[in-house]
């Protein structure tokens, strides 16, 4: 007896339908499940087979064999373990194996036979999006899968639900999740109007956030640099629907977006400066999104610059360049975007005190060179603008009148980009290509003699005059 059900795994971004078939011969009473399946997968053996005996259907005696075609594809987690024992309960004829044409199953079964969520339900429904099959998943993943309007979604809470449902005894009519697609794009509670001071490095990161230039803040201990960098997303536009549907997509495969169908706000990622360089670009044995990827379109925040290890930071090269990370393996190649504004923070020297005024620093020329060093040239030459962060004094800090708001300089950062819009550039000013550079920043011969200069005596790089052009064009706008 043979019955066939269908589901969906993701591969890097991608969607890749996955084909479990039934077949209960004879032979000793075993369960097997082939296809290249991970631990996980093979442990669904044991969820399975309680889930079908606690939902109070019967599990033949027969010798059972799953398999997951196509076999080179890896399988991971406990996605597929609504889809087999469906499978089952078809080929042993308590389900009628035609009820599962045309859909799609997803979900994860618990002991008891509730269906638990699973990831990376987005990429399959857009996947789903031209095609006539229903999208029969867990209930918590509805709402991420109802983006997908020209979609059925049948939500379950548990096997013997799914099994009513398809077997026609109880139906469960689609549900409208319209009204939950609504547009949330609340900032977040930290405003520019709480900093004190520090009025160069609210321009600088005004300037970053209208064309996206990655920064670097110098400064002691206790000087605002956390505090400015989480600030900056309240100065950020809004993202684009096509960049919420991106951002959403990254998060569902990482699964970050249990609970909500879509990430309206931008991301702020911030890992802590011992993260590997798996968990920042991503990887592993079935490739996964890391840190850069999760910051796409947002914001990657590391704090303590210096202190990550040199070859995680090294790895920033490739997504500070091209906005894509490439994780190479044996069996396959996926990109994860990542197209992200880096703000980094560092102390100038290793106590943290080399500009103050005071003179508190007492660190050996060798050791603030050592320190400083822990940063390549080539990655710090990525970084468009470099900021000193000074202390505050003590008289701005008790200053009454309050800072400028974060709205007041969101507004001129959208009118910046709504500039650049009209001018009929759409990628932002710190992307421009070579081409579009020379059309949209034509200097006149005497600011060529000045850069010129400037370039010859500062031994700037190409890659630094392409930088300040830009950096010029977005003060411009």
């Amino acid at each position: 007896m043979l019955a066939r059900a269908t589901t969906y795994v993701t591969v890097g971004l991608k969607a890749l339908v996955i084909d479990v078939e039934v077949d209960l011969g004879r032979g000793l009473p075993t369960l097997t499940i082939v296809g290249l399946a991970d631990q996980a997968v093979k442990e669904a053996r044991e969820r399975v087979r309680a889930a079908i005996l606690n939902s109070q259907y019967e599990l033949l005696s027969r010798r059972i064999t799953v398999n997951l075609a196509p076999a080179n594809v890896r399988k991971e987690g406990g996605n597929f373990d609504l889809a087999i024992a469906l499978g089952i309960l078809a080929a042993s004829k308590q389900l009628d194996p035609e009820s599962l044409a045309n859909t799609i199953v997803l979900g994860e079964l618990a002991l008891d036979g509730t269906v638990r969520p699973v990831h990376g339900v987005l990429p399959i429904a857009l996947a789903l999006r031209k095609s006539s099959q229903k999208l029969l998943l867990p209930r918590p993943n509805a709402l991420e899968a109802s983006l997908v309007k020209e979609l059925e979604i049948i939500p379950v809470s548990s096997l013997q639900e799914a099994v009513l449902y398809l077997s026609g005894a109880r139906p469960l009519p689609p549900l409208d999740f319209s009204s939950l697609n609504e547009p949330n794009r609340a900032y977040p509670e930290e405003d520019f109007a709480d900093v004190k001071g520090q009025h160069h490095v609210k321009r600088a990161l005004e300037i970053a956030a209208a064309g996206n230039h990655h920064v670097l803040l110098i400064g002691p201990p206790g000087c605002g640099k956390t505090m400015l960098a989480q600030r900056l997303a309240t100065i950020q536009p809004d993202l684009t629907f096509d960049e919420v549907l991106e951002t959403s997509t990254i998060h569902s495969v990482a699964g970050s977006l249990e609970g909500q169908s879509l990430l309206w706000q931008r991301p702020f990622r911030s890992p802590h400066h011992t993260s590997s360089a798996i968990a920042l670009m991503g990887g592993g044995t079935i490739p996964k999104p890391g840190e850069v990827s999760l910051a796409h379109h947002g914001i990657l925040f590391l704090d303590e610059l210096p202190e990550f290890r040199r070859d995680v930071l090294e790895s920033l090269r490739q997504p500070l360049e091209e906005g894509v990370v490439r994780v190479a393996r044996a069996r396959q190649s996926v990109h994860f975007p990542a197209r992200f504004l880096l703000v980094a923070a560092m102390n100038p020297c290793p106590c943290g005190y080399l500009t103050d005024t005071r003179g508190r620093c007492r660190c050996p020329a060798t050791k603030i060179a050592a320190y400083l060093g822990k940063i390549s040239g080539p990655l710090l030459d990525r970084v468009d603008l470099h900021v000193e962060v000074p202390a505050v004094p003590f008289d701005a800090l008790t200053s009454t009148p309050e800072a400028e708001p974060s709205a007041q300089i969101r507004a001129r950062v959208e009118r910046a980009i709504d500039f650049r819009h009209k001018r009929g550039q759409q990628s932002s000013n710190a992307q421009l290509r070579t081409k579009a550079l020379k059309a949209v920043c034509t200097l006149p011969l005497a600011t060529m003699r000045l850069l010129k200069s400037a370039m010859q005596d500062l031994n700037f790089s190409a890659r630094s005059y392409t930088k300040i052009l830009k950096i010029s064009r977005t003060i411009a706008d």
